[in-house]
Order: structure tokens, then C-alpha cells, then sequence
């Protein structure tokens, strides 16, 4: 009984995704732009700076990631997810959609205000990499390098989610077939169920090569990816078939079709 209702779970859940990606297309270039938070210790809204001068003085280029966002998005940067007196930031309480990619480690309170943000109703995309693989200007232990390795365990298994690494795996990049747009992924983490959390196994879709999930909390959704690869520096084919990912996961995560 278990595994059917699964499967049907399974199911639904790549129909939504389909559709989603087939308004994502039809919708066109011209529709309005809604506000994006974007918590990430990676260079996207800002590329990697050694200082404000070199900030304020136009020396570094933010990248495809940031340009490609804002064809469908207006970015909000935040630096942090809660108020001092714990509750939800004035910022993402605002706020009905929010990208998480690489962040640092949330403080508890951070941990409560993003679970009672998204079951209020809010959207998350997470970008969570156990071993990220994007090149970095500065060294390990500086304070300006990206997270290097993700620490979320607790949000992830509040929602029923935890994350395992193989460090055995090849340690080239490869592509994950999915039924939408190829998923380029590297050093990748695998997805799974939380033991003994009841309501993991219905309210958690867990699909392509366990990379991918997408968890229904509350009144809200969280779409959860173990890699960061897609977001990384790229050209030619290789930065299409980013490109390519990276418009699909946005829409399946905060497309209207639902």
C-alpha cells in the first residue's frame, strides 16, 4: 500500500512539473517580475570582491546565474532570516518566494523563522551541496570564500529531509537524466526520508537520482537540491544546459501552476 501510494506521489509530482516548465515557455520574456529573496554565500548578486573599492568600482562580473534570475525575478539579498527577537526578518516576511543557495550555517533562530516562513505559505529553493566544487578567489578559513561544505541539517530534518554524501563517487561532473531539462551535478549529495518521520514519505517527492526534492510543509513548499553545480561558471554547451536547469527548477519551485 505504502509503495503505491509512493508512486502515485512520484507521479503527480513530475505532471506538476511538466506543466510548470510548459507555462515557464509559453509565458514569454514580457510578464512581470516578481521579488526573489536570495540568501547565498556564493558570488551571485555580487561577484567575488576583495574590497568595497573593487565593489564600487565596477572590477568584478557578477556572472550568468544573477543575469539569468532576473529575466523572471527581482533579487532581494538577505543577511539573515531573523530578527534579533528571533522572529521572522521584516525582509522575508515580505517575501513570498526565496532562493537558498550555499548558505552559511543558520543560527536557531534562523532555523524557526525559515520553517514558520515557509508554513505560512512560503516558497524555498535550496541549493544545498555537501562538497562544493566552484573555484573561489580566496582561500579555506576566509571569511569572503563560499560555504564549502552545506550545514542544514537541522532545517532539512524538520521537514522530514536528510542529506547523505558518497566520497567515493567520481569526482567528475556528470549529467543527471531527468524528464525535463539534463541536471549537470558534481560531488553530489543524495536525498532521503528522515527514519521514523511519519509524514516524510507522503509529503516528500524524491526523484532523480536523489538529488532532487520537493516537500509540501504546511502552506508552503520547499524544493531541495543536494548540488550547486548548476549554479557554477560555464561555456558553450555547458553554460546552456546550466541555463536550461536552472529555468526549470526556478519554475517548478515557484511556477503558479500547481
Amino acid at each position: 500500500m505504502r509503495s503505491k501510494r509512493n508512486r502515485l506521489v512520484w507521479l503527480a509530482g513530475l505532471a506538476a512539473l511538466a506543466i510548470g516548465v510548459a507555462a515557464w515557455a509559453l509565458s514569454g520574456a514580457g510578464r512581470p517580475r516578481g521579488e526573489l529573496g536570495l540568501f547565498t554565500t556564493l558570488p551571485i548578486y555580487w561577484g567575488e570582491t576583495a574590497g568595497m573599492s573593487e565593489l564600487l568600482g565596477g572590477e568584478t562580473d557578477t556572472g550568468w546565474v544573477r543575469t539569468a534570475i532576473e529575466r523572471r525575478f527581482e533579487l532581494i539579498p538577505l543577511d539573515t532570516l531573523a530578527d534579533d527577537d528571533g522572529a521572522i526578518s521584516g525582509e522575508l516576511a515580505e517575501l513570498d518566494h526565496l532562493l537558498l543557495a550555499q548558505p552559511r550555517a543558520l543560527s536557531p533562530y534562523e532555523n524557526v523563522a525559515l520553517d514558520e516562513w515557509v508554513r505560512a505559505g512560503g516558497r524555498v529553493l535550496v541549493f544545498a551541496d555537501p562538497m562544493l566544487t566552484a573555484e573561489s578567489r580566496f582561500a579555506i578559513g576566509d571569511r569572503r570564500r563560499p560555504q564549502d561544505v552545506v550545514l542544514l541539517s537541522p532545517i532539512l530534518g524538520r521537514w522530514g529531509l536528510e542529506m547523505r554524501y558518497d566520497a567515493a563517487q567520481d569526482a567528475g561532473e556528470r549529467t543527471i537524466a531527468t524528464d525535463l531539462a539534463p541536471l549537470p551535478v558534481r560531488l553530489a549529495g543524495t536525498l532521503h526520508p528522515v527514519e521514523d518521520y511519519s509524514a516524510s514519505a507522503e509529503d516528500c517527492w524524491i526523484a532523480y537520482d536523489r538529488v532532487f526534492a520537493r516537500c509540501a510543509i504546511g502552506r508552503g513548499e520547499a524544493t531541495v537540491i543536494a548540488d550547486a553545480a548548476v549554479l557554477e561558471p560555464a561555456v558553450g554547451d555547458r553554460l546552456d544546459a546550466r541555463k536550461d536547469a536552472l529555468s526549470w527548477l526556478l519554475e517548478s519551485a515557484f511556477g503558479e501552476t500547481r
